[in-house]
């Protein structure tokens, strides 16, 4: 429930809860968290779900109208009473960078207030570096910079990182020599790249990230709980309970890459991890294997073509039976209706991989379960970027605050 109760004084428009605290500050971020989860809400709506009398309402809207971060839309006049006056979210309120440290590529995105994505650019490599990743996030910003109006540039909330945690790991399977990779040990790439720009800058998992994006931006809102997958270089995964983020102890919450899964191979000295079967390097190795060249994977993830048969069918096939058993043990432990799968896969892909996937669950023992559904995510290879930009509006404008961003 919100509060009535009021502090002196108010931050300005895009500090929001990152210096400023408060009873007021909270019923902002909760009354702006509600008109982005159902698109738009007139006073008296936001009023009913936040318990907070319409006087109050009324001066919390009319002031976030004032900074630029709502949009009054038009009348609409009920049967009776008033005519009741939506309120959206202004899309060019706040605008965020987002930038995707991947083990194959990188990516930065600029995103306005409400995930259309204005600028985004792309680039390939064999393993990242942190003083490569550096070079081009430190380019790329200043380069998009120069050509955005200062009234822009002015509304920019942050620059927010997406990367696997420990990416000094799985070197092997990266392909990368043990000493580039382990450069990674001693650098703090927030702090780094903190230093280069004016605004804040946070980090998070990547793949944390792409499930915030999705939340935000994608299928989320219509699903207050649900385990995120996310098939990438290495699989991984997110959790949302309650409509909010649950990061876990360590902020690793749903990492389902590191699950245990069988596996019909024998010869193995251990029991494989989801990652080493159900992730997009096992079907680069593959391809390796025939004698291809497999750059187009990282180059081209919205559009793989159509002509390497049977090693994509095959990778399918093990993705989902491997995907099957992590999702039916997950769904034993959390209970949550929904699961949504996505993917830096095309979509024609990522339908298969959904559809096989309820195929092998058929086939497993779900009994005491309660039922469960299996369906597509929304934003595909542009997730873990977008999620990136998601993370400064999340620190200055959701309530997900108090749970992603505790000291």
């Amino acid at each position: 429930m919100a509060s009535e109760a009021e502090p002196p004084g108010r931050p300005g428009a895009l500090s929001r809860g990152t210096n400023q605290t408060g009873v007021r500050l909270y019923n902002e971020r909760l009354v702006l968290s509600l008109i982005r989860r159902h698109g738009h809400l007139p006073k008296a709506d936001i009023a009913r779900l936040t318990g907070l009398t319409p006087q109050t309402i009324s001066i919390i809207t009319n002031q976030l109208a004032a900074d630029g971060l709502l949009l009054r839309g038009s009348p609409s006049r009920g049967r009776v009473g008033q005519p009741s006056v939506p309120h959206s979210l202004n899309p060019s309120g706040a605008y965020a960078f987002g930038l995707k440290i991947g083990r194959r590529s990188v990516d930065l995105y600029l995103i306005d207030f409400v995930g259309t994505v204005l600028h985004s650019v792309h680039k390939i490599y064999r393993y990242p570096t942190p003083e490569g990743i550096r070079s081009f996030a430190h380019e790329a910003i200043v380069e998009l910079l120069a050509e955005l109006p200062e009234a822009t540039r002015l509304r920019i909330a942050g620059l927010g990182i997406g990367a696997p945690y420990e990416m000094w790991a799985w070197p092997e399977e990266i392909g990368a020599p043990q000493a580039d990779i382990d450069a990674w040990r001693t650098v703090d790439i927030r702090a780094d790249l903190a230093q280069l720009f004016p605004w804040p800058v946070y980090f998070s998992n990547d793949i944390t990230a792409a499930c915030a994006a999705e939340l935000m931006f994608g299928r989320g809102a219509e699903h207050p709980d649900y385990l995120y997958v996310f098939i990438g270089s290495f699989i991984g995964g997110g959790l949302v309970l309650d409509s909010h983020l649950f990061p876990g102890r360590t902020r690793n919450a749903g990492a389902l890459g590191s699950m245990p899964a069988g596996d019909r191979r024998t010869g193995r000295a251990r029991t494989p991890q989801l990652m080493n079967i159900a992730s997009i390097y096992v079907l680069e190795r593959k391809l390796i294997a025939e004698g291809r060249n497999a750059d187009f994977l990282w180059q081209s993830p919205d559009d793989w073509g159509d002509d390497f048969e049977p090693a994509l069918g095959e990778w399918i096939d093990e993705v989902a039976e491997s995907l099957a058993h992590a999702i039916v043990a997950a769904i034993a432990v959390i209970d949550v209706e929904i699961v949504i799968i996505d993917g830096a896969v095309p979509t024609t892909v990522r339908s298969r991989i959904v559809d096989r996937t309820r195929e092998a669950i058929g086939l497993v023992n779900v009994q005491g379960l309660s039922p469960f559904r299996l369906i597509e995510g929304t934003l595909g290879n542009a997730a873990r970027a977008m999620g990136g930009a998601a993370i400064p509006l999340l620190a200055n404008f959701t309530q997900d605050r108090e749970v992603l961003f505790k000291d």
